[in-house]
């Protein structure tokens, strides 16, 4: 599979809580790639945890950074790259990873994502009165544009090894979707 995917990297996204992290990790040892999380690169790169970036500078301005760092990051060598929950929104920072990546969204329900993101206060933008409709908001709104990405995995309550299985799978079968439309082609 890696010759397949060349020289580009695998990139998660999806909302917090879908697993990025956690199967990006384990992704990345079963397919000999490093791992690295774009959050924790932004949080090296400013000095500063992100929810203290949200608080000092604004949302825009942690989405510039983002932005930023994952373009770069996907210039670099092939890795399997976790990206924040807002990232694959950004039109450039979509444009960047069509160019130099294959999009995988971790795709989870409601149900999950809120049982996931309850076991850790750092998540900015449910600093809210009402975390439940934040998180209602944020599945309307980027549900559609994450339905763009090259390969849909479904991130369920099982063992994170059986959702890494089914992330290589979907990938195998989408490498092998564009051999053969190529070769059709060709």
């Amino acid at each position: 599979m890696l010759s397949q995917i060349g020289n580009r990297s695998i990139v998660l996204v999806g909302l917090m809580g879908a697993g990025k992290t956690t199967v990006g990790r384990r992704l990345a040892a079963r397919l000999g790639l490093p791992f690295a999380d774009a959050d924790h690169e932004i949080e090296q790169a400013a000095g500063k945890t992100i929810p203290e970036i949200f608080e000092e500078h604004g949302e825009q301005y942690f989405r510039d950074g983002e932005r930023r760092v994952i373009d770069r990051m996907l210039q670099e060598q092939p890795r399997v790259l976790a990206t924040g929950g807002g990232a694959y929104i950004n039109e450039a920072t979509r444009e960047a990873i069509a160019r130099n990546g294959i999009s995988l969204w971790l795709r989870a329900d409601f149900n999950l994502l809120m049982k996931r993101v309850r076991r850790r206060s750092n998540r900015p933008l449910l600093k809210t009165a009402d975390p439940d409709a934040v998180m209602r908001k944020l599945i309307d709104e980027r549900y559609p544009v994450y339905a763009h990405a090259d390969v849909v995995v479904d991130s369920r309550d099982v063992p994170h090894d059986q959702i890494v299985q089914s992330c290589l799978e979907a990938l195998a079968a989408h490498l092998g979707n564009q051999h053969s439309s190529g070769a059709a082609s060709a």
